[in-house]
């Protein structure tokens, strides 16, 4: 049983390490995403970056074929503007049927 005369005890609220963020924003964000390569993987690829980040330039693109040339590496930048916008970008990649991996 609780006296009323003792005196309640703070809560300090403990920091979400999900939330917290090493990177500034904004800032220039690369991304690789791989994938089959296919026609349209490049072009899927940077429309959706488009989508994120209206300022992407598709010629910063970087690409990269895998050792027996069945799959592609493409590396875009993107200008991270928060963290919320780089998690929606990840789910819209690792969502789409061509890509396999996003890191």
């Amino acid at each position: 049983m609780t006296d009323s005369n003792t005196p309640a005890t703070e809560t300090t609220s403990i920091p979400d390490p999900r939330k917290e963020s090493l990177i500034e924003y904004p800032s220039q964000f690369p991304i690789k995403v791989m994938g089959a390569k296919v026609d349209g993987f490049v072009h899927a690829v940077t429309q959706i970056a488009e989508r994120f980040d209206p300022t992407f330039d598709a010629t910063t693109v970087e690409l990269r074929d895998s050792k027996a040339g069945n799959y592609l590496g493409v590396t875009i930048t993107v200008t991270a503007t928060s963290r919320e916008q780089l998690d929606d970008l990840y789910r819209a990649l690792s969502s789409h049927p061509m890509v396999k991996v996003v890191l």
